[in-house]
């Protein structure tokens, strides 16, 4: 099954084209990267998953994105940012709230629980889950801008993951952090892709050849390559998916 089908997909900015008319299927519950330069379409790309692209004004979008067979314009916006969650480059944890709430507000926002028990379950099941809780559990209280960076993003994590969504959509979640923290968040992605369907922008080869399943190489706004991880790489079809796992081109 899968999670994504896209046709015909092409976003712009006014008259300006980011993303010339892509197809493209996301099996469900793997790690699937999509890899790139910076300025080829990436961020843009994932932003149409859950159409937070719709933010931007001047943004205008066509084709079919499909989310388990389901047109995603035609789910109500706070459903589908439920279903599909996103965490992005530079954690951002709400500051001035605690660990806790940080990880509360959206089982509240949404009505998910009927009363401080079952939130208290729903938070401490998130952080295990973003493998965040034996760090932090005796310091709930405290504002979550007094965690580390990496601390952080696992709690944008465990903030996404509080809300039971099916898919979880990271855009360049390592890119700011220390390499011990980018380790631990390679090595969750590893274990949620279990459960969840995973969706990666990045721009470096090397971390979607160890974290993805399957990859797609978007260059230009337009998919070049795609395929299982170790095909593409192993054995790229297109010389420009060459230059760019070389460092030829990126």
């Amino acid at each position: 099954m899968n999670a994504f089908e896209v046709r015909n997909l092409r976003v712009s900015y006014d008259d300006f084209e980011i993303i010339s008319g892509i197809d493209l299927d996301i099996p469900a519950k793997t790690c699937f990267a999509i890899m790139g330069p910076s300025g080829c379409g990436k961020s843009t790309l994932l932003r149409t998953f859950n159409r937070l692209i719709e933010i931007n004004e001047n943004a205008r979008v066509s084709g079919i994105i499909k989310l388990f067979g389901k047109n995603i314009f035609e789910i109500e916006t706070s459903e589908l940012r439920r279903r599909v969650g996103m965490v992005f480059q530079i954690p951002n944890p709400f500051p001035h709230l605690s660990v806790y709430e940080n990880v509360a507000v959206g089982p509240k926002f949404n009505k998910m629980v009927k009363n401080k028990k079952e939130l208290d379950k729903i938070v401490e099941w998130a952080l295990k889950k973003a493998v965040l809780w034996d760090e932090v559990k005796d310091r709930l209280r405290e504002r979550a801008s007094n965690l580390s960076g990496g601390q952080m993003q696992r709690l944008c994590i465990a903030r996404a993951l509080a809300l039971k969504p099916e898919v979880l959509l990271m855009d360049e979640p390592t890119a700011n952090l220390d390499p011990i923290s980018a380790s631990k968040i390679e090595e969750l992605i590893h274990e949620l892709k279990k459960e969840y369907t995973m969706v990666i922008v990045t721009h470096s080869p090397s971390q979607a050849s160890r974290i993805a399943d399957y990859v797609a190489f978007l260059y230009l706004g337009k998919i070049v390559e795609i395929g299982r991880v170790e095909d593409v790489f192993e054995n790229p079809k297109h010389e420009l998916t060459e230059k760019y796992l070389t460092g030829r081109i990126g």
